[in-house]
This record gives C-alpha cells, structure tokens and sequence, in this order.
C-alpha cells in the first residue's frame, strides 16, 4: 500500500442474502484527486460508497486509509481521523440558522458539541470562523437565514461548509448535484473544484457532464465489480463501458 493512494480497497465484497452486491473491488484513490465512481444502475456504486465511509461492513476485504486498516472502524472515527462524508452529518438542524448549523459543526473541533446549554458568548468566538466558511460556499447572505428556507442548490452548499467546518483530509460526495437544476449544478461544480484544490474527492455522481468536467479519475463499477478505470476521455471510450450504459440506460 503506497502512501500516494489515500484510501485503498483490497478484494472488498459485500452480499447481501447470497447477491454479491460489490465483488472483489480494488479501488485506489490518489491523494489531491477527485475521483468519481460511476456506473449504470445496480452497478453496486451505492453500496461500495457505504463500505468506504463504514454505513456498511463488507462480508471480506479491506480498506485503507492512508496505510491505515479501517475495515473494522465505524463512521465517526473515520470522520476523526479526516475522512468525512457531506451530506450525511450535514444540515440536520432544518430551524437552526445557517450560521448557527456552521457553529454547531465548528464546536466538535472545540469538544463543545452540542453544549446547546453553554452561554451563547461562548460559542461566539466561532463566529468569524463560520462566516468564513458560509463566504467560501457563497451563502454568507443567508447567514441569519433557518436552513430549512434555503433553496435547495444553497442547501446543499452549506451541507458542503458544515463538512469543511470538520477539516477534512479527504471529502467523500454521495450524488452531490442530484435534483439540482442547471445553474445549481455550476455553483456547487465550482465549489467542488475550489474545495478539492487541497483536499482529495471521492463522489459518487450520476451526471456525466459533471463527471467529465470535474474528475482526474473515473472507476466505472458494473454489476458490482470495476468495468473499467483512467480519465473521462479513456473510459468513455471503452467498448465495455459504452455497452454497459447503452444496455441499461445510465443513472
């Protein structure tokens, strides 16, 4: 395992009732990429995504992080140690304010978390921190804001700045343009390659424009095991690839 890979898998599978869902994956992602896993429908992209951020436990294989086994680990020590999944820990207080669900992120990093009882002085000092944050989003207007009243592609970029709030060392987006419209898909496209410029990205995406814009690698998963790897450019190409898509209909 070379340190250049930040997260690497070793023979992962995983079944479910006898259906090998993912099989026999060697994923390696290199550190300062964005790497997009992709693939048609039930290509098991979903469940290898869930293994690598620890929502499941593969029935064999490994995974590595930074040379590290965490096969075994659950999804708040990964988030610790600096892998972290957006979208998932993200605007879960819908009438928190979009500034205070950012402090509320920041406040882990303090060890205060969910100290909702602690005078509000205290939890001040993370103000300039949070703002911040919201400006490196775009959404700092909507600062004062309940994050259930953000539109949804704004939504979606301050689930992205309570994830930064936790300094990552690697960022890991589950369909992060889906149900955008066009102009969302650009802002948050953006965003992602600011973000990336010194974190690494693991996404799984089903928007293959995006997948070409943003991606210096692409793992094309299909029927639970890797179809094919390399640039946009190489695995568009790919007879295999072009059959699996063609054959299905992607999504």
């Amino acid at each position: 395992m070379t340190s250049e890979n930040v997260i690497e898998t070793d023979g992962l599978t995983k079944e479910f009732k006898g259906f090998r869902a993912v099989n026999n994956v060697r994923l390696k992602v290199r550190r300062g990429t964005i790497h997009a896993l992709i693939g048609p429908n039930g290509a098991g992209k979903t469940t290898c995504f869930n293994l690598i951020t620890k929502f499941l436990q593969p029935t064999t294989g490994r995974i590595l992080y930074n040379g590290r086994d965490i096969t075994a680990s659950r999804p708040h020590e990964i988030a610790r140690m600096g892998l972290v999944r957006s979208f998932q820990i993200s605007a879960v207080f819908p009438h928190l304010s979009v500034l205070e669900n950012v402090r509320v992120a920041l406040q882990r990093t303090l060890g205060t978390a969910y100290h909702f009882w602690k005078p509000e002085r205290s939890v001040e000092v993370l103000d300039d921190r949070a703002m911040d944050l919201l400006e490196q989003v775009g959404v700092q207007s909507y600062a004062k804001l309940p994050a259930v009243e953000l539109p949804y592609g704004r939504k979606r970029a301050l689930e992205i700045a309570t994830t930064l709030a936790l300094d990552p060392e690697m960022l890991l987006l589950d369909e992060p343009m889906a149900g955008m419209g066009r102009e969302d898909i650009k802002r948050i496209s953006d965003l992602i390659q600011r973000v990336a410029k010194d974190r690494t990205v693991l996404m799984v995406e089903h928007n293959l424009s995006v997948v070409a814009d943003l991606s210096d690698r692409i793992t094309v998963l299909a029927r639970g095991e890797i179809l094919a790897e390399g640039s946009y450019a190489e695995v568009s190409k790919d007879p295999a690839v072009v059959e699996a898509y063609m054959g299905t209909g992607h999504g």
